[in-house]
């Protein structure tokens, strides 16, 4: 059932990347404005931040399958949508900030269910490995689907990238169809009082507290850093919607490694804390190093270098959480993972493009860059083992 699972969500990832690749490039191309792509980024991710910790306490109340097959079954039309309005050159900044916002509140209820029901596909031993497993395949689809966008954006335009992710969503679909019933089910009965026990739970858990903080934190100001890579490769390097594919690749590269790495053996929670606490490191170093690059080949070995310290750090923050926590409330910390883990980035975005917009992205990579290192200094006294 996982491997099946994990061949679907694959070949649906690549279209979703190829997306990613050819919307950044459409609102640069439109607006010539950094400040507009972070815009873009806020709507997108502006609803996660309002939606997920409700759709956390959902997805622990209903069959989680079928909730994922709601939430791709509505991205795939939103990614048709968009891919017909772009075709037909009827697109405008404020058109895809509307799309983002809509597809950003679809993955406020997919992304708490899909992390939930990893549990239920491959039981708790196998959790880390399966989380490892599942971000190698994110990442392979972060080097395979920008690639493959920034080829498509500079011959033909990014129209052709939203339809064929729309495509790609039939592979997830059939994936989750053809599985047997048992599932399709939680693995146990979920019981609890909502959103505020579940805020009550992980307060009551300093680890688990510190990691979610330290996780919203470095994902608001430094995962959202690849919102800049458009300009960053026009402005800094002027390689084009190319580059801007390969400065991702090279991310998504990093990211590969890391977590084949990850998967390819059982860690035990010592572990875990130290390869947090070396991601953070990594991260930093990384991002700094990009924002210092005086040739784009430089950019692209430091940005695979980032990848590899944010996988390093996300991957296994998320291991990490999952194993601490209590099974009754899964679905809700996860859904208060998805806040900090997406739903910061509206912030993030805005100070990234608005730092970039009068000082170039070179200055906004800097700060980004920042934040893992002072994330790194806040867990080292806070997660133990």
């Amino acid at each position: 059932m996982f491997r099946r699972y994990v061949l679907g969500q694959g070949i649906s990832l690549v279209g979703f990347w190829m997306q990613n690749v050819a919307q950044g490039w459409l609102v640069y191309r439109i607006s010539g404005s950094e400040m507009a792509l972070g815009v873009v980024a806020f709507c997108a991710y502006l609803p996660v931040l309002l939606v997920a910790p409700s759709a956390g306490v959902f997805a622990d109340r209903v069959r989680k399958r079928e909730l994922i097959l709601c939430t791709q079954t509505l991205a795939m039309l939103l990614a048709l949508g968009l891919g017909a309005l772009a075709w037909t050159d009827h697109v405008s900044v404020p058109i895809v900030a509307g799309f983002a916002a809509a597809l950003g509140l679809v993955g406020a209820f997919d992304l708490p269910a899909r992390q939930a029901f990893l549990v239920d596909l491959v039981g708790g031993d196998d959790l880390p490995s399966a989380i490892a497993l599942n971000a190698s395949i994110f990442n392979v689809a972060r080097v395979v689907g920008p690639a493959i966008a920034g080829t498509l954006v500079g011959l033909i335009g990014e129209a052709p990238c939203f339809v064929l992710n729309g495509v790609s969503y039939l592979a997830v679909l059939w994936a989750l169809w053809g599985m047997p019933s048992r599932a399709a089910h939680p693995g146990g009965r979920r019981t609890g009082e909502g959103l505020a026990e579940g805020l009550r739970y992980v307060r009551a858990r300093p680890e688990q507290a510190a990691l979610l903080i330290a996780l919203g934190f470095v994902s608001g100001l430094a995962l959202t850093a690849n919102v800049l890579m458009p300009a960053f490769s026009e402005r800094v390097f002027g390689a084009g919607a190319s580059g801007y594919g390969l400065l991702l690749t090279a991310y998504g590269g990093g990211a590969v490694f890391a977590a084949l790495r990850l998967a390819s053996r059982h860690w035990t929670k010592p572990q875990h804390r130290r390869h947090v606490l070396a991601g953070l490191l990594v991260f930093a170093a990384g991002l700094l190093g990009v924002a210092a690059s005086p040739s784009f080949a430089v950019a692209l070995a430091l940005q695979a270098v980032a990848g590899f310290g944010m996988l390093h750090f996300t991957a296994t923050t998320n291991a990490l959480i999952q194993l601490l926590v209590d099974d009754r409330y899964r679905g809700r910390v996860m859904g208060l993972h998805t806040v900090m883990f997406m739903g910061t980035a509206p912030i993030g975005s805005l100070v990234l493009g608005a730092v970039a917009q009068p000082l170039g992205p070179r200055a906004a990579l800097l700060l980004a860059g920042l934040v893992p290192a002072g994330a790194l200094l806040f867990l080292r006294r806070r997660i133990h083992g």
